[in-house]
């Protein structure tokens, strides 16, 4: 018998004017003999720009997949029975904007739609498949919605006279609505656990500052002990992940400070007089890439754990210019992408492409470590990563690449490979949504039918 007193879903840990947002736990719900309820359905978006070496990308057969998956997908391998890829879903036909690859990539990727051709230079496309999930269930949580991206969103193009807003924005609240992305991580942080004033706006100002997190945790003690002993384990862990974060973003806050100290010509009193000026990590430039984007993926599990969001965007980089010195050189992932077969151009983009989905499986991986509910925090997300290109080097999108993990509540049926799907990123979008409990009255930007192979059985 649970003799622990059952606790409200949203209930807040408090000090000082910060609200940390408790993950799910299991006493959650417990009242009078009533089980707790299902836990709700997230879904995440995270993106990259080019497309992929389809050698490197695709597995060689369904059976493959197990036994032998491509380098790319290499880091998803504890995990593979809770992915599914899909090869044959097509991309929005470019027609009239053929001279325009880039723009459309990420403007189209969650819309399914072409911008319309007679008001180019200002945003008219359609509302995103993240915002049309946030619609439904958004009322339910702090957040609606949680935009997230590597790089400022200020790219200057106007490929076939269209808005620059495209190039750099994949959420639409409504057709002539893009939805902006943060950034910084420790924006992101104010948003999910800042200090509120009395009508909840953020208060700029550190949120996890150490006098005010210690406060917080120590409520978080007195709360531990009406927990059970499950629910102990996860607000440890969960308090752990926070604290985390935080180190790590005073880390790379603390580096660019000492950078910009040394770049000014003042000597920093941590380095001895024979040591290495510090390196300048330029944060989206490429210095440390993979930090960067993994605290904005925990940040992203964050978010959801504690049901602050259930729907999130991460863009990891856009058409312009991005290099990725962490890798050993700093060519530009654009130019690398015309490759024309050069087999060094050819290495450098597949490597780029595994960094990236590497950053994805950094994030799914530790959702699939979280304990919620029967099951896992990823068993209850829906979260894809894709790019808008099939290949970068022709600008096929004949085979949009695509990873789904995460089994939506049970409803999606991973583990898989399909090799000869037949739909369009319509289709896929309108599928994933109706997958999260999602009700739409009129299909996702082109599509014309649900993929029934998606669905798990029952």
């Amino acid at each position: 018998m649970n003799i622990h007193s059952p606790i409200r879903r949203r209930a807040l840990l408090k000090g000082a004017g910060v609200s940390l947002a408790l993950p799910l736990l299991d006493s959650a719900g417990w009242a009078a003999g009533v089980p707790p309820a299902k836990p709700p359905v997230r879904m995440g978006f995270m993106y990259m720009p080019h497309g992929v070496i389809m050698d490197e990308f695709w597995p060689e057969s369904p059976e493959a997949y197990h036994k032998s998956p491509p380098p790319a997908i290499e880091s998803l391998r504890p995990i593979l029975d809770q992915c599914l890829m899909m090869k044959g879903i097509s991309g929005v036909p470019t027609a009239p904007f053929s001279g325009a690859p880039h723009a459309l990539e990420l403007s189209t990727w969650l819309t399914a739609t072409l911008p319309d051709a007679d008001t180019r230079s200002r945003i008219n496309i359609a509302i995103s498949a993240d915002q049309i999930m946030a619609n439904s269930v958004g009322a339910h949580t702090l957040l609606p919605s949680l935009e997230l991206a590597t790089m400022p969103q200020t790219w200057k193009e106007n490929q076939a006279g269209l808005h620059e807003a495209y190039y750099s924005h994949c959420s639409y609240r409504s057709p002539t609505q893009p939805v902006p992305a943060e950034t910084d991580p420790r924006n992101v942080l104010n948003r999910l656990f800042g200090k509120k004033d009395n009508v909840g706006r953020v208060i700029r100002s550190n949120p996890l500052d150490r006098q005010m997190l210690d406060r917080v945790l120590g409520g978080a003690r007195d709360l531990r002990k009406t927990l059970a002993r499950t629910d102990q384990q996860k607000l440890d862990e969960y308090l752990d992940s926070v604290r985390s974060v935080e180190r790590r973003i005073a880390a790379i806050e603390s580096r660019q400070q000492e950078a910009a100290l040394e770049k000014a010509g003042v000597r920093s009193t941590r380095r001895g007089t024979s040591d290495s000026p510090s390196i300048e990590v330029k944060i989206p430039e490429g210095d440390k890439r993979s930090e960067y984007m993994q605290v904005m993926c925990e940040l992203n599990v964050l978010a959801f754990q504690t049901d602050t969001t259930r729907v999130s965007t991460y863009i990891g980089s856009t058409p312009n210019g991005v290099s990725y010195p962490e890798l050993g050189f700093t060519d530009k992932h654009h130019s690398q992408t015309h490759h024309e077969n050069r087999q060094e151009m050819v290495r450098k983009v597949a490597a780029i492409t595994k960094f990236n989905i590497d950053q994805f499986a950094y994030m799914v991986n530790k959702m699939a470590s979280l304990r919620e509910g029967d099951g896992t925090l990823l068993d209850n997300c829906i979260m894809m990563w894709g790019s808008g290109l099939e290949d970068g080097n022709k600008h096929t999108r004949e085979n949009l690449p695509f990873i789904i993990a995460g089994k939506g509540g049970g409803a999606v049926n991973t583990g898989r490979f399909l090799p000869d799907v037949q739909g369009n990123q319509g289709d896929l979008l309108t599928t994933l949504l109706a997958c999260a409990g999602v009700t739409v009255d009129r299909p996702v930007g082109i599509a014309t039918k649900q993929i029934t192979q998606i669905f798990a059985a029952g």
